[in-house]
């Protein structure tokens, strides 16, 4: 694991179309319990080399009713964005993840985390890639609809303050997912 670890933050595959140049950011280890799949680092986390290192992991955090310290538990959490590298900025946001990082590493990842107990799928990009057709229409019907792949993947929406007003439309969210998730945690937790 160390190796692969290693040899994906010196990848160099998407350089040319990369703003900002490579900077692959993840965390993970042979113990991992948790995989979260997010979608891409964005500027901060770029410069900043720590994943979920800014507001939207934040609300993550608290999603998931932990503390940084036990997220950037290895033991525990495996941080694993669709995109390694920051994609840059787009006409409405950052671009999407680049579509060369999963297929040529997730595979690789998984093999060495024989340990994984749920899979957090954050967005539509990690959705449309893990659950493929059994997904449904929208990501909102997906994450409606979270118990078709629970308790081994559960689908979330972006925890970014960009989807304020899908959490205030959506709010059976976080009265009725959020303590299962809380719950899935402390019990993943307990037994490690």
């Amino acid at each position: 694991m160390k190796q692969l670890l290693k040899e994906i933050r010196n990848c160099q595959v998407c350089l040319p179309n990369l703003e900002l140049g490579t900077n692959p950011v993840l965390s993970a280890s042979i113990e991992s319990k948790v995989a979260i799949i997010g979608q891409a680092p964005g500027q901060l986390v770029h410069k900043s080399g720590v994943p979920w290192d800014d507001k939207s992991g934040d609300r993550l955090r608290a999603w998931l009713g932990v503390n940084k310290e036990l997220f950037y538990n290895t033991h525990i959490f495996a941080l694993i964005p669709m995109g390694f590298c920051y994609p840059g900025k787009g006409k409405t946001g950052d671009l999407p993840p680049r579509k060369e990082c999963a297929p040529l590493w997730h595979e690789a990842l998984f093999d060495n985390m024989p340990n994984i107990e749920l899979t957090v799928l954050i967005g539509s990009y990690a959705q449309n890639y893990y659950l493929q057709d059994s997904k449904y229409e929208t990501l909102t019907e997906t994450v409606m609809n979270f118990s078709d792949f629970y308790p081994n993947i559960l689908p979330l929406p972006h925890p970014s303050p960009r989807n304020n007003i899908w959490l205030k439309k959506n709010m059976w969210f976080e009265r009725d997912l959020i303590p299962i998730l809380k719950d899935r945690i402390q019990s993943i937790q307990a037994s490690n």
